[in-house]
């Protein structure tokens, strides 16, 4: 019998052990990173914004929005030229390789894919794409923080694997 009893209060401490622990706030886990918050993915965020968009001579080329999007992992262009161009891009930092990526995509039919990341100050973005005769060239889009909260957008052409650049956009965005 005394077996019984030492066996029982035994079974009922370790119950009421666990009973115990039951009922004790389980410790708080640390929520996980939020997607996109990396300070990587915040190096475009100075595009962001309602812009009017001149040339060099100060003439209208046109207005463009840039918006973040998806939680903040995709800017989202949405250009109106001047002539009456339209078209649209989005812009994401891709953890697997490192690099920014832009899509574009235009009222024209034209495609544009281009890949590449900050350089000095200035987001730097290439990729093949054809000439007006079709011909392969290389496009450089250069994005570059100025003064007073403006943004200059410069994109080259090159149809000799860089050796040699032509301009073919010069814009100055001011909100």
């Amino acid at each position: 019998m005394r077996t019984r009893v030492v066996a029982l209060g035994s079974l009922l401490l370790c119950l009421g052990g666990r009973l115990i622990a039951a009922d004790a706030p389980p410790k708080p886990t640390p929520p996980p990173p939020k997607p996109c918050s990396a300070p990587e993915n915040r190096q475009f965020d100075f595009w962001l914004g309602d812009w009017n968009v001149t040339n060099p001579a100060g003439a209208r080329a046109g207005g463009n929005v840039v918006t973040a999007e998806e939680g903040g992992c995709i800017l989202h262009e949405h250009w109106g030229g001047a002539k009456g161009g339209t078209g649209q891009s989005f812009n994401l930092y891709d953890t697997t390789d490192g690099k920014w990526h832009q899509i574009w995509v235009d009222n024209h039919g034209g495609l544009l894919q281009l890949a590449g990341g900050l350089v000095d100050g200035k987001m730097v973005l290439e990729g093949p794409g054809r000439g007006n005769n079709g011909e392969p060239v290389t496009n450089r889009i250069v994005w570059q923080k100025l003064d007073g909260g403006k943004v200059r957008q410069t994109w080259s052409v090159s149809n000799d694997d860089g050796k040699t650049w032509t301009v073919s956009f010069d814009g100055t965005y001011s909100k």
